[in-house]
Order: structure tokens, then sequence, then C-alpha cells
């Protein structure tokens, strides 16, 4: 069962959720480059919890401010190619519509802080981590969770493939397939918050932290013509 598109054309050319694809398939791309080395890469610029200094006096005035930056940085980085296409493409069917809702530089803005909460929530559930944790999923989850709000009657196609011979095309409304995914993000992610954050290898808790973030804050950068539309709940 894999989503293929919406329903839901935009109105305006979402060229800042191309912006953003493209920045993804370029890191990746210079990671592929890099071969071995890129676990330099990842040391400098994943999010490795353990890592994080408390902030304070000294932490402020220390070149090692700027590990605070992979709160942001992480959501750049993909551990490989399934990685890479699963997370560009739901970031493809949802991201467009929530562009044409927000405008472009406030679509901008939401997605990168939300990326940045999506972070911060696995940070503070797994501060003694050693493991780098990376990938855009925790931001792109934000995109769904405003998604799901903006446009609950939206249809979302999925391609089911019968004995792997017959094509059948589903559509659900977004607001039930969204809902159905967070609710299986959050009891995932409270299994593997208990089991062990190396059970599974996926950070579920950005995902949840990401997801609802989307959800609370989006009516704060939709155009200022759209806040008086109805948005459904």
């Amino acid at each position: 069962m894999f989503p293929i598109k919406d329903n839901n054309p935009s109105k305006t050319f979402p060229f800042v959720n191309w912006l953003i694809i493209l920045s993804n398939i370029i890191v990746f791309i210079y990671e592929l480059r890099l071969g071995e080395k890129a676990t330099m890469l990842f040391d400098d610029f994943a999010l490795t919890p353990s890592k994080i200094p408390a902030i304070n006096l000294d932490t402020i005035l220390s070149p090692q401010i700027t590990i605070y930056a992979t709160f942001l940085t992480n959501t750049f980085l993909h551990g490989g190619f399934g990685h890479l296409i699963g997370n560009m493409w739901t970031l493809f069917i949802f991201g467009d519509n929530v562009e044409d809702r927000m405008g472009h530089s406030r679509y901008l803005l939401f997605y990168l802080l939300s990326g940045i909460i999506a972070s911060f929530t696995h940070f503070y559930l797994y501060q003694d981590s050693t493991v780098p944790a990376i990938g855009a999923s925790g931001a792109i989850s934000a995109i769904m969770g405003a998604y799901m709000f903006l446009f609950p009657k939206a249809k979302i196609i999925f391609f089911i493939p019968i004995f792997f011979i017959i094509p059948l095309f589903i559509p659900i409304p977004a607001f039930i397939y969204l809902a159905f995914w967070f609710l299986g993000q959050f009891y995932n992610g409270t299994l593997t918050y208990y089991m062990g954050e190396s059970s599974t290898g996926i950070a579920f808790w950005a995902h949840i932290g990401g997801f609802i973030s989307g959800a609370i804050l989006f009516r704060l950068f939709l155009k200022p013509k759209r806040k008086k539309e109805k948005i459904y709940y």
C-alpha cells in the first residue's frame, strides 16, 4: 500500500517545496561522493543527543555553540536511497498544498522551525543517545499535520498491487489516513521508547513531535487572507 498522489491541485507553483527537495537530493549526492568519509559528515551535521552540551554562558561563548546547528542540519541528511525517496515523495505529495495556503516565505519558515522542533523532541527523550539521528521526516511530519487540518476531505490515492500483478488504486480521505498514520507513529514510538532506541533505528518521536507541532502551529503561518477561511477540526 503506497500513496502515489492526492486529488488536491495547488493554485501556485510550489517552488520552495521543490527547492527543499532539490537541496536534500544535492546533499545526498554529496554524501555518495564522499563514500566512506560520509561518516565524518554525519559526525559534524547529524544530531547526536549525547554531544549536545547544556546551555550556559560558557557554552554560548564557546565555538562549540555551533553544535546546536545540528538540530536543523540533520534534517538534510539521509541514510540511503530508500530513506531519501520515501521522505521526498511524501513531501512532494503534501507540501505543495500547504505552501499554497501559507505562501512561499512562511512555508519555508514553517518547515525549518518544525524540523528543529522535531529534532528537539527526539533529543529531549534520548539525551544520552550516541546514535546519530538524520532525516527530513520530522519536518515532513509537520507538513502532514498541517495538511490533515487544512485539507481533511482531500483524497490520497493509494496503489495496492494485488498478488503483485493487478494494480488497485484506492482513494482514502486525508484526515483518516493521516490520523491513522499518527496513531501508528505514537504506538511505535511508545513501544520503542521502552524497548530502547536501537530496537528499530527509526526516530518515531521526531515524527510525533513534528506532526503535533505542524497541527498546532500551522494557523500562525497561513496567508492573512486565508485566516478567516473555515478550517475543519
